[in-house]
C-alpha cells in the first residue's frame, strides 16, 4: 500500500495537468475535467492496490477520467451531442505546437493563462486547474475570501465557455502577453512550498522544487526577460534558507535566529548572479526588487550585518510598484529593525489586511519590543485565533506565554 500511495503522490504531481488539459480538449467543459480526474484518482486507490501501478500511470488515469466523463455525459440529456462527439475520439496525445516552450506543464500553464481573462482569474485558475491547490490554499494566497475566490473561478469558466475561449497553446510569439500570469502562477505556487498556508508543516518542499524547476525552464526559454530572470533568483536566494527555518522538531526558527551555516552558499551565489544579470538590463521590476531584498539577507554573514536600511528603502520601492498591504507590512517590519519598534508600529497603523495572522503578530512583536506586554498579548491572541499552520501556532504561543 505504501507503493500505491507514493505512486498516488507522483502521479499527482507529475500528471494532474495533463489529465485534467486532455479532458478539458475533449468535452470543452473544465468543471466536468476536474471532477472526473479527481473520480480517476480516487479509483486509482483501489485498483492499484489490487492490481499493481500501472507502467504508464498518467495513461491509465487520463483513460479511467475519460470513461468517467463518458458515463457522466450519458446520464445528462443536454450532453447527448458532446458524447457522441467525445466517444469518437481518441485519448490524444499531449498536442504539438509551435510555443518552443520545452516542458509540457509550462506549456499548459501558458495555455491556461489566457488574456482574454484578468490577471487574478488567470493566476487562480491556472492554481486550481494544473497545479491543483485547492480554493482555501489559492484564497489564501491572494488574500481574499474562500466564497469569493470560487465566485471569481465560476465566472472564469463561464466566460471561457460563452466566449468560445479555445484551450489551446499559444504560438511563440503569443507568449509574452501570457508571461506575467504565468510568473504569477510560479511565484504563488512556490510561496505556498516555502510557507504553507494551512496544516502541519511549514514546508511543501515538493511544490517549492517543481517552481524552482519551471522558472529555470522560463528562464531559459526567455533568457532576455528580467523578471523572469528575477523571479528565479528570488526563488533561489529563498529557498537557501529553508534548512535553517525550522528545527528538528518542525517549530519556526525566525530569519535572526537561523544557524547560517545550513543556508545553501550554492544557491545564495546563484541567485546572486542572476539577479545582477537581470538588473543590469535596466528596467527593474517587482520580482527583481523582492529578490535584492532576498540578497541582502543571504550575503549578511550575521544576523547584525544585515543592512535593514538598505533593505527599508527597497520595500519602498517595491510598495511603489505594487500598491500591496502585504509590502507595506514588509516595509514596517524593515523599518521597525532600522528605525525602532515605534516607527515600525506607527507604519502598521495604516496596514489593511483583515484575516492576515501576520498582521497582529507583527504589531505583537513591535509591542513586545516596546514593554508593552498586555497590548502585545491581545495581538498575540488575535493571531492565534487566524493562524493556520501548526508551526506558526507553536512559535505565537510560546511569544504569547512569554508576555502572559
Amino acid at each position: 500500500m505504501t507503493d500505491v500511495h507514493t505512486a498516488l503522490v507522483r502521479a499527482f504531481r507529475d500528471e494532474w495537468g495533463q489529465v485534467v488539459a486532455t479532458l478539458i480538449r475533449l468535452t470543452g467543459d473544465w468543471d466536468l475535467a476536474e471532477e472526473c480526474a479527481q473520480d480517476a484518482f480516487a479509483q486509482a486507490v483501489g485498483s492499484w492496490s489490487r492490481d499493481g501501478v500501472p507502467r504508464r500511470p498518467g495513461a491509465w488515469l487520463t483513460t479511467a477520467a475519460r470513461n468517467r466523463a463518458l458515463d457522466r455525459l450519458r446520464r445528462d440529456a443536454v450532453g447527448a451531442a458532446k458524447l457522441r462527439e467525445v466517444a469518437a475520439m481518441p485519448v490524444p496525445e499531449p498536442e504539438s505546437d509551435d510555443s518552443g516552450v520545452p516542458d509540457d506543464r509550462l506549456r499548459l500553464m501558458f495555455t491556461c493563462c489566457h488574456p482574454a481573462l484578468s490577471l487574478d482569474a488567470q493566476v487562480a485558475l491556472t492554481l486550481r486547474t494544473l497545479a491543483g491547490l485547492t480554493p482555501a490554499e489559492i484564497a489564501r494566497a491572494l488574500l481574499i475570501a474562500e466564497p469569493a475566490l470560487k465566485k471569481r473561478l465560476v465566472r472564469a469558466k463561464q466566460k471561457i465557455r460563452h466566449a468560445g475561449i479555445p484551450y489551446r497553446v499559444p504560438p511563440a510569439h503569443l507568449l509574452p502577453e501570457r508571461t506575467p500570469a504565468v510568473l504569477a502562477v510560479l511565484y504563488l505556487l512556490f510561496n505556498e512550498g516555502y510557507a504553507a498556508t494551512a496544516g502541519a508543516d511549514l514546508l511543501r518542499r515538493e511544490l517549492s522544487a517543481e517552481a524552482i524547476r519551471l522558472a529555470r525552464v522560463l528562464h531559459e526559454l526567455m533568457p532576455d526577460e528580467p523578471e523572469a530572470t528575477g523571479l528565479l533568483a528570488l526563488m533561489l536566494l529563498q529557498d537557501a534558507r529553508r534548512d535553517a527555518r525550522v528545527d528538528e522538531h518542525g517549530d519556526l526558527v525566525l530569519l535572526a535566529d537561523q544557524d547560517r551555516g545550513r543556508w545553501d552558499r550554492a544557491e545564495i551565489d546563484e541567485g546572486v548572479a542572476l539577479l545582477d544579470g537581470a538588473l543590469r538590463r535596466g528596467a527593474p521590476g517587482p520580482y527583481q526588487v523582492q529578490a535584492a531584498i532576498a540578497a541582502c539577507h543571504g550575503t549578511a554573514a550575521r544576523a547584525a550585518d544585515t543592512d535593514w536600511p538598505q533593505i527599508a528603502a527597497l520595500y519602498g520601492r517595491l510598495a511603489e510598484m505594487t500598491r500591496s498591504p502585504v509590502v507595506e507590512l514588509n516595509r514596517a517590519v524593515a523599518v521597525g529593525m532600522a528605525a525602532g519598534p515605534a516607527e515600525g508600529l506607527r507604519i502598521l497603523s495604516g496596514v489593511d489586511l483583515p484575516g492576515y495572522h501576520l498582521l497582529p503578530a507583527t504589531r505583537a512583536e513591535f509591542l513586545r519590543r516596546l514593554g508593552r506586554h498586555t497590548e502585545a498579548a491581545a495581538e498575540y491572541r488575535e493571531a492565534l485565533r487566524l493562524v493556520t499552520t501548526d508551526a506558526e501556532r507553536r512559535f505565537l504561543t510560546r511569544r504569547l506565554a512569554e508576555v502572559g
